[in-house]
């Protein structure tokens, strides 16, 4: 399985262009600015992961939002200057989104050729802008497809949008995930036009159980869990969770929880990957700022003794806020712990 060099380390950067809590000119201008880039440097880690949605670049004629563009194009100078990569992760689509509050029917997204279209208009505008710095820029096509009915239909769309930015990026990476809101369970079903630049994506919040208790946005989450606890446990505890966001990844094991469990979940996409020798990375991993610190820590801890062991690269939700940071002040006393974790 190949390593996606430079890409080993990173952290995402929530909040900015991408769920933002607030649409200003003033929260654009503020959230995440050249000093952070550097402070991110500093940290020891080798990459940020930058989700936009296309409302922050896009009109909803399609027609282009010059300062939106403007903040990626900061964002991409920066990083260059302080020795950063960067993923530019399309995180909402016109038509589709994980999150059924921003975007209510987003399974019609795979059937609507209409919104298809609008979604390859939408890469066509950033490879014009972005195809020049890819270099150091890696495109990730979509975040989070969630309906495991739709895998078939996302890996053809996925397949046109790959050979789009062929065009403008012969050899830039593309980053490719699966359903099941990017499971890790799901990249054996990933199957596009490969090429050795393609890189395979997904998502480990397991047990969401534990890295998202008490998250307002989850249904029948909202109780105290800690980790290390006995697998039992938090099966019985997942059963009540939607299924195509917290998949059945408890088989077969039993006894407390380790990095063992990990390295089980992991084992189809680390042979998938291994077969199609692509690099395998996580775009996102993290506990909710709800779960104690020491908790946090030993699940971070476990996990990244296996990205360690496969090569597996990852960026961490998440730099600031959103429930997730390590710039928050509850890291204060523990963040050189923290990085010692995440960037060692």
């Amino acid at each position: 399985m190949k390593t996606f060099v430079g890409y080993e380390k990173g952290i995402n950067l929530g909040g900015w262009l991408s769920q933002c809590v607030v649409k200003t000119k003033e929260h654009w201008d503020n959230f995440i600015t050249e000093e952070d880039i550097n402070r991110i440097a500093e940290f020891g880690f080798d990459h940020i992961r930058l989700p936009i949605d296309y409302d922050v670049i896009e009109n909803e004629d399609g027609s282009i939002k010059e300062d939106g563009m403007a903040h990626i194009e900061d964002c991409i100078v920066w990083a260059r200057k302080h020795d950063l990569k960067v993923i530019l992760d399309l995180h909402k689509a016109y038509g589709f989104m994980f999150d059924k509050q921003e975007v209510p029917d987003p399974d019609k997204f795979f059937t609507d050729e209409t919104l298809q279209e609008r979604f390859y208009l939408t890469w066509n505008h950033l490879m014009d802008r972005f195809a020049k710095d890819s270099d150091i820029v890696a495109f990730e096509l979509l975040n989070e497809v969630v309906n495991p009915d739709f895998k078939e239909n996302w890996n053809k769309i996925a397949t046109k949008a790959i050979a789009l930015i062929r065009q403008s990026a012969p050899d830039a990476y593309i980053i490719v995930g699966g359903v099941m809101h990017n499971s890790v369970l799901a990249v054996p079903f990933i199957n596009v036009a490969w090429d050795d630049h393609i890189v395979l994506n997904f998502h480990c919040y397991e047990p969401l159980c534990f890295t998202h208790q008490h998250a307002s946005w989850v249904e029948n989450i909202d109780y105290d869990l800690s980790y290390p606890a006995p697998i039992s446990l938090y099966k019985e505890k997942s059963e009540a969770l939607d299924q195509n966001h917290a998949a059945d990844v408890f088989g077969g094991l039993d006894g407390n929880i380790s990095p063992a469990f990990f390295e089980k979940i992991f084992a189809p996409a680390l042979e998938y990957a291994k077969e199609k020798d692509l690099p395998l990375y996580c775009g996102e991993y993290g506990c909710i700022d709800k779960a104690p610190i020491p908790d946090t820590l030993n699940w971070l801890s476990d996990i990244h003794a296996i990205f360690k062991r496969y090569g597996i690269g990852r960026a961490l939700w998440n730099y600031k806020e959103k429930d997730f940071g390590i710039l928050d002040s509850r890291w204060d006393e523990k963040r050189e712990e923290l990085l010692a974790v995440l960037c060692k």
